[in-house]
């Protein structure tokens, strides 16, 4: 089996600056302190990675996860050399082209026509090599009315479309997709993931993918790489990785929870950002009985046919139930900056009892993602008044009624449940 990548023992330290103070001073301390000579700040070593090791077969899809402040971004810039390690080694086989954050490799005053023969060029491609290439890139991207346009004008969204489309059309050995993937609507997310897969499977090459959407590194990788705080906490199976990390990375379940100092992927939150998410007042959730979720949100830019989602996943990231509010025909034209709340109502909720990972998401008319929290919470959903003793023996999914008719040869008389 050809080695991909190989990583001995990495680290990358930095030094941030600390200067022995209080954050907050009263104003006796303030007028003191000019009265001194002021303390000289303290450069204090951190480590962002440390001892981190692995080895990438070719073909090989990995996804690496953990949470914010994990070390993912800081790997994947070791591996793309746009910075080098304190310390270890990698070893890459091939050319790489990394994804990492929106615009990033781009030239803002050059149009995306001129940023694709840039980009292969900073792959090491000749001309002739990206011209035989051109036509399946914009194809891919979309952007074929904008393609003579300063990619400063572009969106969010269709940077990153151009972005991806030049970085997988371009024949690299090893792609690396950091996040920036959930700046873009969700058609394309798929697009995109049907390529890496492809991009794998059938021409052996090796990707690396960074998510915080679980459902995604299970649909996509084989393997997966957790990371927590500079170090490798688990690595294996994307399975077993995922169901590892969901069960220590949020510890208890939530009815109320504050959204708005999460940070968030860049992109995100930036037109309107949800701020808190409240399940059935505060009270439990319970399996047969009614489900009520609030949503505030704050409006920093006019945005319309707003829709809002959540989504319930199992603890291995398989998506188990999705309500949206689009599908109710319940879209909104937000304008004017504000701040407001959505209610879902749902009489009686179906999911068997048992722990999920509670998704939110907005978007607006065109399926971009206004704002995402994947796996943003717990839900424990627990047996409700009527719910059967066979459904608390199981676990996940949702359970509906329906209409069963008999047919016998003997008699067949009804009977209490």
């Amino acid at each position: 089996m050809t080695t991909a990548i190989a990583a001995e023992g990495l680290g990358k330290r930095y030094f941030i600056t600390q200067s022995g103070r209080e954050s907050y001073s009263t104003l006796r301390d303030t007028i003191a302190s000019g009265m001194r000579r002021r303390d000289k700040p303290e450069l204090v070593d951190f480590w962002a990675l440390r001892d981190v090791s692995f080895d990438i077969a070719q073909g090989d899809v990995v996804g690496i996860i953990g949470r914010n402040g994990a070390g993912k971004s800081t790997l994947l810039k070791l591996l793309s050399r746009i910075t080098e390690p304190t310390t270890g080694r990698i070893r890459i086989r091939g050319r790489v082209a990394s994804l990492l954050e929106v615009g990033t490799g781009f030239h803002p005053e050059l149009t995306g026509r001129e940023n694709i023969f840039l980009n292969g060029a900073i792959l090491g491609m000749s001309r002739r090599e990206i011209v035989a290439r051109f036509d399946e890139i914009v194809s891919f991207a979309e952007v074929e009315q904008f393609l003579d346009t300063p990619v400063k004008r572009y969106s969010s969204g269709m940077y990153v479309r151009l972005a991806f489309a030049v970085a997988a059309n371009l024949d690299p050995e090893v792609l690396i997709v950091d996040e920036v993937l959930a700046v873009g609507d969700s058609q394309f997310q798929r697009k995109c993931l049907g390529k890496m897969k492809d991009f794998s499977t059938s021409e052996g090459r090796t990707v690396l993918f960074v998510s915080h959407s679980m459902a995604s590194v299970r649909a996509l990788c084989t393997r997966a790489l957790w990371l927590d705080h500079g170090k490798v906490r688990m690595e294996g199976s994307s399975l077993d990785v995922i169901r590892g990390y969901l069960e220590t990375s949020m510890e208890s379940a939530e009815s109320t929870l504050s959204l708005e100092n999460v940070r968030r992927v860049a992109g995100q939150g930036e037109r309107l950002l949800i701020t808190k998410v409240t399940l059935n007042e505060g009270e439990s959730v319970q399996h047969g009985e009614a489900l009520r979720v609030r949503i505030d949100y704050e409006l920093r830019d006019a945005s319309p046919d707003v829709a809002f989602g959540l989504g319930f996943s199992s603890p291995e990231g398989v998506r188990m139930m999705s309500l949206d509010s689009d599908l109710e025909a319940d879209r909104r034209n937000l304008t004017g900056p504000h701040s407001g709340s959505i209610t879902m109502s749902l009489p009686v909720l179906r999911l068997q009892p048992g722990r999920y990972a509670l998704d939110v998401a907005a978007r607006s008319g065109d399926n971009t993602s206004l704002d995402y929290l994947p796996a943003c919470t717990w839900i424990d959903v627990l047996p409700g008044p009527t719910t059967p003793a066979v459904i608390i023996r199981e676990t996940g999914g949702v359970r509906e009624p329906a209409e069963w008719s008999w047919e016998s040869d003997g008699p067949v008389e009804s009977a209490a449940v």
